[in-house]
């Protein structure tokens, strides 16, 4: 039978490439000059730790990131910037982190969203991926199509399609 995978994968490289061309950026940019901004990437946990003068600059830093993470391939719905930044002296420190993998509960969102479009298919939690598995490939395609148009706030890739 046809199946696929749906994933929320980030890769570590891009997201590295996008952490380098930001801090590159910043040190280039004329409203960055002379101000402490540090950028530092944890590739284990996937948190980007931040730091710079005032919250405006922050702000500023985050919106390069996210932009510059676009160009490489990763989608702004991985980043998780909800989390308010704490002032400690002169300097504001932030911890955005990077989705990586999906999660219990947005793995449950993705089947309920499938059971909902009532589609002759089977969806299965496996760790941190969605098995989706039906007759026809027509299906699958549809189901892909629901999970695009479908609004969850997370980056989906659609992976290992099998006939």
């Amino acid at each position: 039978m046809p199946s696929f995978d749906i994933v929320s994968k980030v890769e570590a490289q891009a997201l590295d490439n996008a952490v380098n061309v930001t801090t590159k950026e910043i040190t280039n940019r004329f409203d960055f000059k002379g101000s402490h901004v540090e950028i530092n990437l944890d590739k284990k946990t996937f948190v980007i730790k931040l730091e710079t003068d005032d919250d405006m600059k922050m702000r500023q830093l985050i919106d390069v990131l996210i932009s510059r993470a676009h160009k490489q391939g990763i989608a702004p719905e991985a980043f998780d910037a909800s989390k308010e930044g704490q002032q400690s002296g002169k300097v504001w420190r932030k911890e955005v982190k990077v989705r990586n993998g999906l999660a219990m509960e947005d793995a449950k969102k993705v089947v309920k969203l499938i059971k909902d479009a009532g589609l002759k298919v089977q969806a299965s939690i496996n760790d941190d991926l969605v098995r989706v598995t039906g007759k026809k490939i027509d299906d699958l395609q549809s189901v892909i199509a629901a999970c695009k148009t479908a609004n969850l706030g997370i980056p989906l890739q659609f992976v290992n399609m099998r006939d």
